[in-house]
């Protein structure tokens, strides 16, 4: 049996192939239990961030890149103890023989799996963190979580593009690389000046929040919902229920007037009446007019009501209010309801609207 243990196959010892598989099939097997172990201790330490989160969520984040982590370590720490074999050593590109070739296949996968979990704690920070923006009103604060998840992803993405770089190619290449980032910075920074630009602009936005998502914003010629703000844009859903993709620059550069924000709703109409209406009818309906706006209660104290200038053929009535009421239907049914009183009040009054002009004129 010993004779058999002891036999060299391609320069190691059938015993040390069995030690591997034995070893590498009794990890796979307790892999799971360990890493869910592992995974709950870690909970431990953090569940006191956020009593919200459940244990499950946690592991479910790390449990499998930490299985495949114990795997690979296992198997590093293993195969460490064996002679690659001399008859497979052989030059496979240049001076790159198999044996360096599946060195740097171990370490990248290793590199791999570091960078996936940290991927993962970077997820679940961020769950931790939506978890108590669900408990505030402010979507802004959500939707700010998401922007640096994607942040710092960008960040270990890097990181670990340049610890490929140094696994695949020496860290003389590195070094010439950051030293050529230094010399072409400013080409560089000239290249990506619109990006770098959206991008700051998008710290401002988050930091100076001159708006929020759900917002009813207006820029330029665009108006509608602000439904995400990205590292480089601003997405609107607009009136017309397009979706508008607003640079960040854009959104800080230009006046922009956010609707969601206002406390009130100026109306200012333009009657016209026929220059034939009698002064005593006139006075009435003037009088008239401020009694029905005194009356509403959706109508704040201050408006005007005023004979604002004639013409040969018209007298010009100019009515204006503020409303404390914002929303959009609730704000049309107001007004339809004032235009109403008031077309019902001429007629009481048998007061006709000239017939060669636009007898009503509203802006807001």
């Amino acid at each position: 049996m010993n004779d058999f243990l002891n036999q060299v196959i391609l320069d190691n010892s059938v015993r040390d192939y069995l030690i591997l598989i034995g070893v590498l099939l009794f990890v796979s097997f307790i892999k799971r239990y360990v890493s869910k172990g592992v995974a709950a201790v870690l909970f431990r330490l953090v569940r006191h961030w956020s009593p919200q989160i459940e244990e499950k969520d946690f592991t479910n984040l790390l449990l499998r890149p930490l299985e495949y982590f114990l795997l690979l370590v296992t198997f590093m720490l293993t195969i460490d103890r064996f002679t690659f074999p001399q008859v497979l050593n052989v030059h496979i590109y240049n001076k790159a023989t198999l044996q360096d070739i599946t060195d740097t296949l171990l370490s990248l996968a290793f590199s791999m799996s570091i960078i996936w979990i940290m991927l993962r704690l970077i997820d679940f920070i961020a769950l931790v963190l939506e978890k108590k923006a669900e408990l505030t009103e402010d979507r802004t604060d959500k939707q700010f979580i998401i922007f640096f998840r994607d942040f710092f992803k960008a960040i270990v993405f890097i990181m670990g593009a340049i610890a490929f770089i140094r696994i695949l190619f020496g860290p003389s290449l590195v070094e010439k690389i950051i030293a050529g980032l230094g010399i072409g910075a400013a080409a560089l920074a000239l290249a990506a000046k619109e990006s770098i630009e959206n991008l700051i602009g998008s710290f401002i936005i988050f930091f100076d929040k001159p708006f929020r998502v759900g917002d009813s914003v207006k820029v330029d010629a665009y108006q509608g919902t602000v439904e995400k703000i990205g590292l480089r844009s601003t997405r609107i859903r607009t009136l017309e229920k397009t979706f508008v993709t607003v640079p960040n620059k854009k959104m800080v550069d230009s006046i922009l007037d956010n609707l969601s924000l206002r406390t009130q709703q100026r109306v200012a109409m333009r009657l016209e009446l026929g220059s034939e209406t009698p002064p005593d009818k006139l006075i009435k309906i003037l009088d008239n007019i401020r009694s029905l706006l005194k009356s509403n209660t959706n109508i704040l104290p201050g408006f005007t009501v005023n004979l604002n200038d004639f013409t040969k053929d018209t007298y010009i009535i100019q009515i204006i209010f503020n409303t404390y009421i914002i929303d959009g239907s609730q704000y049309a049914a107001l007004r339809e309801n004032v235009n109403l009183s008031i077309v019902k009040l001429l007629a009481d009054h048998d007061v006709k609207l000239p017939t060669t002009s636009t007898n009503v004129t509203l802006n807001h």
